[in-house]
């Protein structure tokens, strides 16, 4: 990659950010919204340059950023995609975002890619297999990554841990912090039939660096319930409460709003942001406060309410 103008990585601010799209980028370049931080997917930056490096040069000057992968496969049987991880290293050493994050799954094997985020048993073979290719990673970056949990639409039999108890397990033996999304544990705790708090109370406080938050799809007609995480929609009720509990729990958390499809008007997003603005800044307290905090001892924003 061509070598661009020096800039000082910036921050994530314990605030609310946008996952940036490209059809918003000349609205975002041209009025420059009061936006804490953006998340781009790191792929759609794997060239070396053109419009879009330009645009994006433009706005790291200006906000801190984040690069979100979607096709490392960390936890496919094959090794890892060596073009793969040099193209992605050579971008992190170009755009020195502040936070790197990467999926809880596999989505190719064989030369094949899957248009997915394709889920992995919660084993002790694969929890190995897991925290080896994120050491792999964290080596070939030089830098701490978060790996976030997705959703999924089958169950394992053969599982012998609980995904909360996964992650956990990942993060104490590699080292690698969480990004902990919360739509998708709302979604699979229908889908899979288990208590999303339960699953937000096994979560390790210490390691988890974001947090995000979408919009599901509802499959009616099918004999039972299933949730689409389709990032296509405004944050459903119930996850805003999941997130309000996340905070008291954990304690606040950066955050992102994601939409990736049926992209709405950007003040679309700037409103979902404000939402999870209100619920967040109540939680703004400091380490020994935010451990000596209890969901119950909260007075609560009824985010659901204001929803709509």
């Amino acid at each position: 990659m061509p070598p661009s103008r020096p800039v000082r990585a910036q921050p994530i601010p314990t605030q609310v950010g946008i996952g940036l799209r490209p059809a918003h980028v000349a609205h975002v370049l041209e009025h420059r919204p009061a936006v804490p931080f953006f998340e781009l997917h790191s792929e759609n930056l794997f060239c070396a340059g053109g419009a879009l490096w330009d645009a994006f040069d433009a706005l790291r000057r200006d906000y801190p950023v984040s690069l979100h992968g979607v096709g490392l496969s960390l936890g496919s049987a094959d090794p890892l995609d060596s073009a793969h991880l040099a193209a992605l290293r050579a971008l992190v050493e170009r755009a020195e975002p502040a936070l790197v994050s990467e999926h809880l799954c596999w989505g190719a094997v064989a030369g094949r890619h899957y248009n997915d985020l394709l889920p992995l048993p919660c084993t002790e073979e694969a929890l190995e297999l897991m925290v080896a290719r994120v050491g792999q990673l964290q080596d070939a970056l030089g830098r701490r990554v978060l790996v976030e949990n997705v959703s999924s639409y089958i169950h394992f039999t053969h599982s012998t841990l609980r995904e909360w108890e996964f992650l956990a397990a990942l993060a104490a033996r590699s080292g690698c912090g969480l990004l902990l999304d919360v739509n998708n544990v709302y979604v699979n705790s229908v889908n899979h039939g288990f208590d999303a708090q339960r699953y937000i109370d096994g979560i390790p406080a210490a390691a988890v660096g974001e947090l995000h938050l979408a919009g599901f799809t509802r499959k009616e007609g099918l004999g039972g319930p299933l949730l689409i995480d389709s990032h296509n929609c405004r944050v459903d009720p119930a996850v805003w409460a999941l997130y309000d509990y996340t905070l008291a729990r954990i304690g606040a958390q950066p955050t992102l709003i994601e939409w990736d499809q049926d992209l709405p008007d950007f003040a679309v997003l700037e409103n979902e942001a404000r939402l999870a603005t209100a619920c967040l800044d109540q939680y703004g307290l400091d380490e020994q406060d935010a451990d000596e905090h209890h969901p119950d001892e909260h007075t609560h924003v009824d985010l659901a309410a204001v929803a709509g």
